[in-house]
């Protein structure tokens, strides 16, 4: 078991919530937020890894990454979508990511992903 808090930033409830439940099963620990600017909003909170979609109302997910580079922020970041692109691979490449994962999440493929954001 881990005691990892991974925060999950998804404008969709339902994958916000299913993902919580994977990772949870999996022994993370988890903090929901609806859209990056909601994250970027709220009290600052020590977190592990940050695993958002890609595509949301307001900041994007790579508008979050530039952001909290910008803030100096290290905590290693997965971004997740429905509609990969190799424009969206080369982006989040550029921005350090460590995954760009395709939805629906694939468990095995999150649990690689989260392990190399966690060593």
């Amino acid at each position: 078991m881990t005691n990892a808090v991974i925060a999950i930033i998804d404008d969709d409830e339902l994958v916000r919530n299913s993902t919580s439940s994977l990772l949870r099963s999996l022994g993370y620990k988890t903090a929901l937020y609806e859209s990056a600017d909601a994250f970027l909003g709220a009290p600052v909170q020590h977190l592990d890894c940050i695993l958002s979609d890609l595509q949301m109302p307001g900041c994007s997910g790579l508008d979050l990454r530039a952001t909290l580079k910008a803030q100096g922020s290290t905590v290693p970041m997965i971004l997740m979508t429905a509609f990969p692109t190799s424009g969206a691979h080369a982006q989040a490449k550029a921005l350090d990511m460590i995954a760009l994962l395709e939805k629906p999440l694939d468990a095995d493929h999150l649990a690689d992903a989260l392990t190399e954001a966690l060593t």
